[in-house]
């Protein structure tokens, strides 16, 4: 096991979400751990619809809450973590105006590699401050990217969202925004997440769930398959609520299964049960480690768990003493 640091499916109908039809082929894992990776890094990685469009987007992208620094070295990191993603075919990066300058260094790496056009790049609004002019606040995040258009802007945390969401929409049919959404990861937001998704045309909403934090599988999730909003899923390796996931498994084995879906690392385990529910378009773990991004793309190739294993994969979780 290595230290911790597809088929392409449809959206599901609300009938198949009901029944737990998460896509997955019952597999084992190849007999030599360095093949098994060199095979799957050559695959091509699983993609999921967008429903407003039907524009796939691969189910690993990358967060950059850490990526708000100055030194030279460490943006040349970040840097390396970008290109890489991209080689391995991946696209969505995820960042916000409420991590530091985490915009205006993603914006530079995009310059710098010339990589702008093949990436799905999302932000966020202010998560809190003055909203009364919003015409201001999206031209900023213009500015701070680097860039004429963005291909989504997310309301953060749900501040401002009959604020904020006509001059969003504005924006996206002069077409200077190829999606909207609203995001959230607290569980007290969750009733205004779903009324937004009821109220408003959102393309996109981002929660956050994990093997650990189920919550948003209640109602959050069942909501967006209901009006056919993507999913981007935010701390698929804990966060507040449950702390580093990773680190708390440590080195501790993989179970008996983890070969059935693919998985030779618990980042991979994690990743692929978030990736399992049907209702997920995308998961954004973040990263400034190289390392770190491989294995998380590899989670996007192979087989998922199917619902039987999603539930094994449940009562395993919670009978771990961590």
């Amino acid at each position: 096991m290595r230290t911790i640091d597809q088929q392409a499916t449809d959206l599901p109908t609300r009938r198949e979400f009901l029944c737990g039809c998460a896509a997955a082929i019952a597999a084992t894992a190849l007999p030599e751990a360095i093949l098994a990776a060199d095979d799957r890094a050559a695959g091509a990685l699983l993609t999921r619809p967008i429903p407003s469009s039907g524009e796939r987007l691969p189910v690993i992208g990358l967060g950059t809450n850490a990526y708000s620094v100055t030194d030279s070295a460490e943006i040349a990191k970040r840097q390396a973590v970008v290109a890489r993603l991209i080689e391995l075919g991946a696209k969505v990066i995820d960042t916000a105006r409420a991590y530091g300058d985490s915009e205006l260094v993603v914006g530079g790496i995009l310059k710098d590699l010339r990589a702008r056009e093949r990436v799905f790049l999302a932000t966020k609004t202010p998560i809190e401050g003055e909203l009364a002019d919003p015409a201001g606040i999206v031209a900023e995040t213009f500015r701070r990217l680097g860039t004429d258009t963005v291909d989504l802007l997310q309301i953060h945390n749900m501040h401002g969202v009959d604020q904020l969401l006509p001059t969003l929409l504005k924006l996206k049919d002069e077409k200077r925004i190829r999606y909207v959404g609203a995001t959230t990861s607290r569980d007290e937001q969750y009733p205004s997440l779903i009324a937004a998704m009821r109220t408003h045309p959102l393309d996109f909403v981002q929660v956050d769930y994990s093997i650990a934090n189920r919550n948003a599988a209640t109602e959050v999730l069942p909501a967006a398959v209901d009006r056919r909003v993507a999913v981007l899923v935010n701390m698929p390796f804990g966060g507040r609520r449950d702390g580093n996931l990773l680190r708390r498994l440590g080195e501790r084995p993989l179970p008996q299964w983890a070969g059935e879906i693919g998985a030779d690392s618990w980042a991979e385990v994690l990743l692929k049960y978030v990736l399992s529910h049907p209702a997920v378009t995308c998961a954004i773990p973040g990263t400034t480690n190289v390392t770190n991004v491989e294995t998380n793309l590899r989670a996007a190739r192979g087989p998922l768990p199917d619902a039987a294993t999603r539930r094994r994969m449940e009562e395993d979780w919670d009978k771990l003493e961590l």
